[in-house]
Parts: C-alpha cells; structure tokens; sequence
C-alpha cells in the first residue's frame, strides 16, 4: 500500500466520535473546503494587502479532533516554483478545562501557537498569550456556505477572511 494513502487513512477520519460528537459540533459546519479571501491590515490598520487563499477542515485521529490545513496564496494561483504560507491546526476538546486546546503550526516561519477555544453565539473564538501580545483569532457569521474568521493581536485587526464553500 502507499504510504501517503496509509498515513492520509490513519489521519483522517469519517465523522467524530459518538461520545465526542456533542462537544465537536460546534466545528461541524466548517468541515470541508474553503475558498478565502485574506485582508492583511498594516499595525496603523491600513490595508496592506489583499489575496485568494484556501482552507481544508477534517475529522482527524479517529474522530477525536479536527484538523485543518490553510494555504495562501491558493495552490492554483502558484506559477512553478513559487513559495506559499502552509498552516496546520489540531483542535480536540479537554473536558477537564471545558474548553478546546488549539495548535496551529506556521513551518515556513518557524510559528507554533497554542490556543484555547471556546464557542460563542455565533461562532468559536481562540484565545492565546505569545511573548506578551494577546491574539484572538474569531469564526463568527457560520453558516452552510460562508464564513467570516479575524486575527487581532492586542485588541487591533491585524488579517481578516471572507470564506465561501469550495464548490
């Protein structure tokens, strides 16, 4: 067997966990494919810069955890050879805090986070402390077929996303 094939089986998988299933709804709706749009705003939060990009969420580790993989720019706007940002997420719940622990990893910037995640009315909100500076990473306006995610650090927007379905 292939061990891509191999490793992509024993990663994914089909659906959580039945005894899971109640804490990992609240990422239930973001399962699937993404196409971005990503607003990159300068530290006088102006807009810097503007880009397509795409995210991919799954079921992982036999249903107890989500992951997701965030690609900017996206893989069909690349010419051969060009550089992209590639991150990793792994989010599971912790019933001893009540809460999700969140890690994304950032490779090409040498960026691990760890977070904590909670749900909110109308979304899921991340929380972490790096070198002084407080991020909050936000989902909000969930729906079926969109999403909207923002990045601030210390209060301020610093990267925005307006996420469609992939079709």
């Amino acid at each position: 067997m292939d061990p891509i094939e191999t490793f992509a089986g024993v990663l994914v998988a089909e659906e959580p966990r039945p005894e899971l299933a109640e804490h990992l709804a609240v990422f239930a709706p973001l399962i699937g494919s993404w196409d971005l749009r990503v607003f990159e705003y300068g530290a006088d939060g102006s807009l810097v810069e503007e880009t397509a990009a795409e995210w991919h969420f799954s079921w992982v580790l036999d249903g107890r955890a989500v992951a997701d993989v965030w690609i900017n720019p996206r893989r069909v706007d690349r010419g051969p050879g060009a550089d992209g940002e590639w991150g990793l997420s792994v989010r599971f719940y912790d019933a001893a805090i009540g809460a999700f622990r969140s890690t994304w990893l950032g490779p090409k910037r040498g960026l691990v986070m760890p977070f904590l995640a909670r749900p909110t009315e109308d979304g899921i909100e991340l929380a972490a402390d790096r070198d002084g500076v407080a991020h909050r990473w936000v989902f909000s306006e969930l729906t079926a077929g969109s999403f909207r995610w923002r990045r601030e650090e210390d209060g301020a927007v610093r990267q925005r996303f307006e996420a469609t379905r992939a079709a």
